[in-house]
């Protein structure tokens, strides 16, 4: 069998400035995915652990850890915490970033519904080092993706209720997110920052987007998402609560230089 991947990449050149990813028959006749990298590739599996292996009897590290846990609380009535050291977090963290590898590719490869099975799998990873890591530190370092990987999970599952012009459905969808998103804020006393948290300003500008095809605007004129925020901002000025007024004319700014800038594949998890 030969190892060298050069007839694999043959035709397949690599684009630094796009996400270039294709699915492929394997030998075992189950479809792969391939994600094109600088210097070749990454192939992963549909399910399971992106990279087909099990880990102690287990379907991946995240499964262990939980029996483990489980096993713990049967064994323990003392209610002695069980508890992740920082050696368990390493391996729940490398096992976390193939799993975002995967979803960023489902996402440029349309497969929606896919996408959404593996944020949400990072999502319950995140709470659960959350309440069981012994250090700070350990939690986050997975804790600070949450508004980022519950920004592409809303993605993931409003964008097919959309083709379907499913609206009402969408929007709940992006709104369990907004909130979702507002309550990480408030666990970390940064609620007053919130203007400054990208993945919440794009899920805001893309609720008015979505709520404006709901209402089906035929006024003619593009919608605008910042009509809101300027209008609120006037607002604020008028009845001369500047603080709020400087907190929007930062939020607008933010709107601005955010768009387009969802989606990429610079995330860690």
């Amino acid at each position: 069998m030969a190892k060298d991947i050069s007839k694999t990449l043959e035709g397949w050149e690599y684009d630094p400035d796009q996400v270039s990813v294709r699915i492929v028959r394997g030998d075992d006749g189950r479809e792969k995915i391939q994600l094109r990298l600088d210097l070749g590739l990454l192939q992963m599996e549909f399910d399971g652990r992106p990279d087909g292996k099990r880990v102690e009897g287990c379907p991946s590290w995240l499964d262990y850890y939980q029996r483990k846990q489980r096993e713990h609380a049967r064994e323990n009535s003392d209610d002695a915490p069980f508890a992740l050291e920082s050696e368990d977090c390493v391996r729940l963290l490398r096992e976390g970033v193939q799993y975002y590898h995967r979803y960023i590719s489902f996402w440029h490869l349309e497969r929606y519904e896919l996408c959404a099975r593996d944020t949400t799998r990072n999502l319950r990873l995140f709470a659960f080092v959350r309440e069981h890591a012994r250090n700070t530190k350990d939690k986050l370092q997975f804790d600070q993706w949450r508004p980022y990987v519950t920004m592409m999970h809303a993605r993931a599952v409003a964008t097919p209720l959309i083709g379907l012009k499913d609206y009402r459905a969408a929007l709940g969808a992006v709104d369990a997110a907004i909130e979702s998103i507002r309550g990480f804020l408030g666990e970390y006393e940064q609620t007053h920052n919130a203007e400054n948290c990208s993945e919440l300003v794009y899920l805001l500008r893309w609720r008015d987007e979505i709520a404006s095809k709901k209402t089906g605007r035929s006024d003619g004129e593009p919608y605008n998402p910042l009509t809101r925020l300027q209008a609120e901002l006037d607002q604020a000025v008028s009845e001369e609560r500047f603080e709020d007024a400087a907190r929007l004319r930062d939020t607008i700014r933010q709107h601005s230089a955010s768009r387009g800038s969802a989606g990429g594949a610079g995330n860690a998890l």
